[in-house]
């Protein structure tokens, strides 16, 4: 499933093509919502608005399209009309006289007015957005420490779209070992300096994934490694998908955990499972 940064860097590819124009077409594949493809046609989109894994295409005459990607979704943008082989299903389409943005495969899709966002039962639950310039370290770090988190396993917290919006299985891996934290601790387990820490790591590594496109590693050695002929995956991140490799830090391989039917990396040298607080 795309995170919030892969999700953000779509919205604004959509936003760059769509934005200066007009739509001449849109398209919807379920019938419910055919009777707003001629509302939408001639509009303009006005901004693409990101929530976590969410995107909210907002439209001039006060109507937004809600789609969530889920596990199989994948938008793609294009010249006007021009539609790529493939077996995916086309699920909606927003076409202006120079380019068509296209969603294959994503089945939850409606349409919203500006109250019904505010009370859409999985919008008004979620989190903060790990991309929010308004989200705060301290804002996090107090979150943390609340009594409706602080005594949840780190590795199940971080993907808990109502604790914060956007965190995936690959972030939630970066973010705990930049933070040097294991998998299995809790907040009540961790010392505040430890949370403050663990809340910048996480601001931090989600905004660097968005600003160059999911590398999570150091951006220097990143870069060194691809010189040296480097696969994107061998060099994109410390941990995730990197199980028996050594860690990039200490040399200790990598492990890999399932927990809650999920993959989880880390180091077990520099994330130990010790209580500190």
């Amino acid at each position: 499933m795309p995170e919030g940064p892969e999700i953000r860097i779509a919205a604004d590819k959509i936003e760059r093509a769509l934005s200066a124009l007009p739509t001449t077409g849109v398209f919807f594949a379920f019938d419910h919502l055919k009777p707003f493809e001629q509302d939408l046609t001639g509009c303009y989109v006005k901004g693409i608005e990101t929530r976590g894994k969410a995107m909210l295409t907002h439209f001039d005459n006060g109507l937004s399209v809600y789609s969530h990607n889920q596990l199989y979704g994948k938008w793609m943008v294009r010249k006007a009309l021009d539609y790529p082989e493939t077996n995916r299903q086309l699920r909606f389409a927003i076409h202006n006289a120079k380019k068509s943005a296209l969603l294959y495969s994503a089945s939850d899709i409606q349409i919203l007015t500006e109250p019904e966002i505010e009370t859409h039962p999985f919008l008004s639950q979620l989190g903060p957005d790990v991309l929010s310039k308004k989200l705060t370290a301290k804002q996090l770090q107090a979150s943390l420490l609340s009594k409706k988190h602080h005594r949840r396993r780190l590795a199940n917290l971080y993907l808990d779209q109502h604790f914060l919006a956007g965190i995936g299985n690959y972030l939630r891996s970066e973010i705990l070992f930049v933070a040097r934290l294991h998998p299995k601790l809790r907040p009540i387990d961790c010392a505040e300096e430890q949370l403050l820490v663990l809340a910048d790591a996480s601001i931090a590594i989600a905004r660097q994934s968005y600003k160059h496109k999911g590398i999570t590693h150091d951006i220097t050695l990143a870069s060194q490694l691809r010189a040296d002929g480097a696969s994107y995956r061998e060099y994109r991140h410390w941990v995730f998908g990197r199980s028996d490799l050594p860690c990039r830090v200490c040399g200790t391989p990598i492990v890999k955990d399932i927990i809650s039917s999920r993959r989880i990396y880390f180091c077990p040298q520099c994330q130990p499972l010790a209580a500190t607080a």
